[in-house]
């Protein structure tokens, strides 16, 4: 039953583009909304997950919280900047080399909180 509704969603959304006015505008928008429901996920599962590992949070050195936080913030502004940093190819390597190094920051700050 599950894959019948899955796609009867699909189809209904591809009406829209094949037979309503200006349909490339409904699906930019469609596509928007899903993100946007996706981002808000998101935020309040990291919200969540931070309540949940309070304690954890709050016995790690400043260091590693300024990490941390620097970290995540740096991921927020390449998913909001990821459009134009994909642009250009210099762009698109420094949002690589900046994910990476982001990753790489809260991977250490994990291991470092694991270690006694």
């Amino acid at each position: 039953m599950v894959p019948a509704r899955n796609i009867a969603i699909i189809a209904l959304l591809a009406l829209g583009v094949a037979f309503l006015p200006r349909g490339g505008d409904f699906a930019a928008a469609t596509l928007t909304a899903i993100t946007m429901g996706f981002l808000a996920a998101m935020t309040f599962a990291v919200i969540g997950a931070a309540r949940a590992n309070r304690l954890t949070l709050d016995s790690l050195t400043d260091r590693h919280r300024w990490v941390l936080y620097g970290a995540l913030g740096v991921i927020v502004f390449l998913i909001a900047g990821a459009s134009r940093m994909f642009s250009t190819g210099l762009g698109t390597l420094a949002w690589l080399l900046l994910g990476a190094a982001s990753l790489f920051g809260i991977w250490r700050v994990w291991q470092e909180s694991r270690s006694y």
